[in-house]
C-alpha cells in the first residue's frame, strides 16, 4: 500500500474571479466558455488558433444547448496568451497529446494566485504527486517534467467532467448531454477556492460539486471508460455492440478488475463491480466515445493518459495488468499504422 497524499500546504486564498481563460476552444472547451460568458459575471476570453481562432474573432461564443437554447456571447480571442493577459481561472481543455505545448505557449496567463483547471480526459499528470514511489512523476503524460514544471500543483484543482458535445463547425458546438462537473483540491479536502469556483459553475447552469477526494472521482471516471475508448477505436463499434459481444464483454470486465486492483493500492477504491458499469454504459445505446471520433477525424488519440498512465501507476505499485498491457499495445500499434500516435 503507498502512501496517501498529504494536504498541501501552499494553497494561495481564494479571491474574487472576474476573469477566466479558455485554453483549446474545442466542444468542453466551448460549452465551458459560452455558459460561463452567457452570465455576465466574468470576462470570458480563448486562446485558440486557425479556424477556430477566426470564427471566435468573428461570432464570439456560439453554442446549441442541450435544452434547445442557442448562446451567444463575446469573446477576446487571440493565438497569443500575452494579449489576454493574467487571468483568474485557467480551464485547459485540450487533448493530452497538444499539452506539452500549449502549457509552455500559456505561461503569460498565469499569475502566482491563477487557478488552473485541466478539464481533461484520462489521468492528469500530478495524479500521483506526493505518492511514494513516483518522485518522477507519470512518464507516459509529462515524459520531462516540463508540464508539471509549467503548471504549478500549488494553483491545480482537479477536474472530471461529466458532459458531451461535438463542434459542428469552428467555433460553433452542439452540447449533447450531461453537466456534472466535479472540482476538488489534487490533495484532498475542501478549499474555499474550489468552493468559489463552483459556485460560479454552478451559476453558469452546471451541476458543479466540490470533492474531497478528486483523485478517487477521476479514477472511477477511467474505471469505466479505459476499455470503451481504445476498443471502439480499433474495431469501429460503438458501445452497444461492443458490450453485445460476450468475448469483449468478458475482456473489458478483466480489464476493469485491474484497474480496480491498481487503484486500490493508491487509495482510489472502486466498489462497484464491472456489471454494474456496464449496466450504465448500455444505456447509452449506440453511441460513439470521444475516441473513435477522433479516429474518424484523423485526430491524434489519447492512449497515453487513458491507457498508458495506467500502466506506469499499475508498474510502480507492483499490480500485474496482463489485460491492460494488451490493450495498449493493440491500440498503440492501430493508432501508429493510422499516424495517430507518434512512433518512438
Amino acid at each position: 500500500m503507498h502512501e496517501s497524499l498529504t494536504q498541501h500546504a501552499d494553497i494561495p486564498p481564494a479571491h474574487h474571479l472576474q476573469k477566466v481563460c479558455i485554453v483549446g476552444a474545442g466542444a468542453i472547451g466551448s460549452l465551458l466558455g459560452a455558459r460561463l460568458a452567457a452570465t455576465g459575471r466574468v470576462s470570458v476570453s480563448a486562446l485558440a488558433r486557425g479556424e477556430t481562432l477566426q470564427a471566435l474573432r468573428q461570432h464570439g461564443w456560439r453554442l446549441q444547448g442541450d435544452d434547445g437554447e442557442f448562446i451567444g456571447a463575446p469573446v477576446q480571442a487571440s493565438d497569443r496568451a500575452q494579449d489576454l493577459g493574467l487571468q483568474d481561472v485557467v480551464i485547459v481543455a485540450v487533448k493530452g497529446p497538444a499539452l506539452t505545448g500549449l502549457s509552455a505557449s500559456s505561461q503569460p496567463l498565469l499569475g502566482p494566485d491563477t487557478l488552473i483547471l485541466p478539464a481533461m480526459n484520462g489521468v492528469p499528470w500530478w495524479f500521483c504527486q506526493g505518492l511514494q514511489g513516483f518522485e518522477a512523476g507519470l512518464p507516459s503524460v509529462d515524459r520531462s517534467g516540463a508540464i508539471a514544471q509549467r503548471l504549478p500543483f500549488s494553483q491545480l484543482l482537479g477536474c472530471v467532467v461529466h458532459a458531451s458535445g461535438a463542434v459542428l463547425e469552428p467555433g460553433l458546438v452542439r452540447h449533447i448531454k450531461g453537466r456534472q462537473l466535479i472540482i476538488g483540491e489534487p490533495s484532498g479536502g475542501v478549499s474555499s477556492r474550489a468552493s468559489a469556483l463552483a459556485q460560479l459553475l454552478q451559476f453558469a447552469g452546471f451541476d458543479a460539486r466540490v470533492s474531497d477526494n478528486v483523485r478517487r472521482d477521476i479514477w472511477f471516471k477511467l474505471w469505466g471508460n479505459l476499455t470503451m475508448n481504445p476498443l471502439s477505436a480499433v474495431t469501429g463499434a460503438t458501445v452497444d455492440r461492443i458490450l453485445a459481444d460476450p468475448l469483449l464483454r468478458q475482456f473489458c470486465s478483466s480489464a476493469m478488475d485491474e484497474v480496480a486492483r491498481v487503484g486500490a493500492a493508491i487509495g482510489c477504491e472502486i466498489e462497484q463491480s464491472p456489471e454494474d458499469r456496464h449496466a450504465l454504459t448500455a444505456q447509452l445505446g449506440a453511441f460513439k466515445t470521444s475516441m473513435l471520433q477522433d479516429v474518424e477525424s484523423g485526430k491524434p488519440l489519447e492512449l497515453d493518459a487513458i491507457v498508458a498512465a495506467v500502466c506506469d501507476i499499475a508498474q510502480g505499485v507492483g499490480v500485474q495488468t496482463p489485460h491492460i498491457d494488451a490493450l495498449f499495445g493493440i491500440s498503440r500499434l492501430f493508432a501508429r499504422t493510422k499516424g495517430l500516435y507518434p512512433h518512438e
